[in-house]
């Protein structure tokens, strides 16, 4: 698989009053296109804000960031956002559904920016809905939706622009163990039948289990799996 997301050196710092806070530290990473990776760590590791880095939310302090060959940081506020309309579907713990919109509306939010006639607009909604079971439930208002229910509603709203990748911050934070599996199992869908590049943040061992690769953040620094913590010991050992 060729590379989608390449990032290099990356660091972030934010001011606060007349102070630097590190955030990421000298960051590099490749992420394959079609992979499913989880990013995990402490409160405080820089997950999130790696995340909003990828996503184009925010733009680093220095490095390198490229998604497909795009580096990030070149783009102006409004080219960003294009990119972002066009590349990227977001997923939230807390769902940000629109209350006072039904859950096709909701969905198809997005396309209104688009040059889509009402028509397409309405099978592509429909579409997505079906996709993640909800075909029944369009005309609810996400009141009227359990909470399992309403991410799927966003998890359908993310993938309407048929975006390059997917990200998603705590998706399975504010879900019972059960509404969890059926978010995870969906994202699993996603990534293996659509090959859709998922990149998502979580607290989670059981969820973060479910990606193909983990990346774990202390202190803004990456750290090595254990099973790379393994290797490079064994390798330690080997040549001594």
């Amino acid at each position: 698989m060729d590379t989608l997301i390449a990032i290099r050196n990356l660091v972030k710092t934010y001011q606060r009053g007349n102070q630097d806070v590190p955030v990421l530290l000298d960051v590099s990473l490749d992420i394959a296109r079609g992979d499913y990776v989880s990013l995990m760590g402490p409160s405080g590791s820089g997950k999130s804000t790696l995340l909003n880095l990828i996503a184009g939310l925010d733009k680093p302090t220095k490095g390198s960031l490229k998604v497909a060959g795009i580096e990030l940081s070149a783009l102006s506020e409004g080219d960003l956002a294009r990119w972002r309309a066009n590349n990227v579907g977001f997923i939230f713990q807390f769902y940000n559904l629109m209350p006072v919109l039904n859950a096709f509306e909701n969905v198809e939010l997005p396309l209104l920016l688009t040059s889509l006639s009402k028509r397409e607009r309405k099978e592509h909604v429909e579409m997505a809905l079906g996709m993640v079971g909800l075909s029944d439930r369009m005309d609810h208002y996400p009141n009227e939706l359990s909470g399992g229910q309403q991410q799927r509603v966003a998890i359908a709203r993310a993938l309407i622009t048929d975006p390059q990748m997917i990200v998603a911050d705590e998706p399975t934070g504010d879900l019972d163990r059960q509404s969890a599996d059926d978010v995870l199992n969906l994202l699993d869908r996603l990534n293996r039948e659509l090959g859709k590049t998922i990149v998502m943040v979580t607290h989670d061992p059981q969820c973060a289990a479910r990606a193909r690769n983990q990346v774990h953040l202390v202190k803004g620094e990456l750290m090595p799996t254990p099973t790379q913590s393994s290797n490079l010991a064994q390798s330690a050992v080997q040549q001594v």
